[in-house]
C-alpha cells in the first residue's frame, strides 16, 4: 500500500509565534523507492510543549541558521530508512530592522532517520507548529501512515456503505472529513438502494427533494403520505396548465 502514497506526504506553512513575523514551511517527502523503518526510534523528550516562548531577535536567526548535520552516507539505509526521503524545513525572515533586510531564506533538509535524531529541529517545529504536528511528522518518518485518510472519497463511500448504522454513526465522530462523508446523500443513496427491493421514479424524486438520509429514517406510512401528496400536487399542476 505504500506505493499509493504521493511524493509529498505532508506540507504545512505558518507564521512564527508572536511577536515574530517570520514565515515557515515544513515538508515531509518520500521517494518512490523509500523503505519503511525496520526499527523503532527512541524519541527524545522535549521540554517545549508548555508555555515556552521561542527565541527572539538575533538569537532566533542564529538558531535557525544552524543546519542539522546529516547522517554519514549509508547509515540511514542500514537502519531501514531511505536517505532520499526528506524532512524539509524552510524559513523567511520578516523584519523592518535594517540588519535583516539582506537576510536570505533558509532551508534545512534531513533524511527521515536523521530527523528522528535531530532534537534541535524537533524543538523548532514544536514551537512553531505545535506538538501535534511534531507527533504527526514523527509517525510519518517512522513509516506509520494513515492509509484510510488518504483514500479517495468515492472509495471510502463504497466501504462505509457496508457498515452497520451504529458503526457509521461512530465513524462520523472521528473527524470532520468522515462526518461529512457519513451524512452525504451519495452514501445514503447507496444504503437506500441496497435496503429497498425497488426504487420507483417517484421515490427517487422525493429523495432528491427531502434527502436520501431523511428518506431512509422516515417510516413507510409517512413516505406513502408524502408520495401521495406529491402525485396530487403534480396532477393539479398539470390540470392548471390545461
Amino acid at each position: 500500500m505504500a506505493s499509493w502514497l504521493p511524493e509529498t506526504l505532508f506540507e504545512i506553512v505558518g507564521q512564527g509565534p508572536a511577536p515574530s513575523k517570520d514565515y515557515y514551511q515544513l515538508l515531509v517527502t518520500r521517494s518512490q523507492s523509500s523503505l519503511r523503518a525496520k526499527r523503532k526510534s527512541r524519541r527524545p523528550r522535549l521540554a517545549c510543549s508548555g508555555a515556552a516562548s521561542p527565541p527572539r531577535g538575533k538569537q532566533r536567526k542564529k538558531d535557525s541558521a544552524k543546519c542539522p548535520e546529516e547522517e554519514p552516507a549509508g547509515e540511514g539505509r542500514e537502519r531501514g530508512y531511505d536517505l532520499s526521503s526528506r524532512v524539509i524545513f524552510r524559513w523567511w525572515k520578516i523584519s523592518l530592522r535594517s540588519e535583516y533586510r539582506s537576510a536570505k531564506p533558509g532551508e534545512t533538509k534531513d533524511s527521515h532517520g536523521a530527523f528522528l535524531e535531530n532534537s534541535h529541529l524537533q524543538v523548532q517545529i514544536a514551537l512553531i507548529f505545535g506538538a501535534r504536528i511534531l507527533d504527526y511528522v514523527f509517525n510519518l518518518c517512522e513509516g506509520k501512515f494513515d492509509f484510510l485518510e488518504r483514500l479517495s472519497d468515492n472509495l471510502l463511500l463504497s466501504i462505509i456503505s457496508y457498515l452497520d448504522l451504529e458503526d457509521i454513526a461512530r465513524l462520523s465522530q472521528t473527524s470532520r472529513r468522515f462526518a461529512k462523508l457519513c451524512t452525504c446523500d451519495k452514501l445514503w443513496e447507496k444504503i437506500v438502494l441496497s435496503a429497498c427491493d425497488t426504487v420507483t421514479p417517484d421515490m427517487r424524486a422525493l429523495a432528491e427533494d427531502m434527502g436520501w438520509r431523511q428518506m431512509f429514517f422516515t417510516n413507510k406510512l409517512q413516505l406513502q403520505r408524502r408520495l401521495r401528496k406529491r402525485r396530487q400536487g403534480q396532477g393539479s399542476h398539470r390540470n392548471s396548465q390545461l
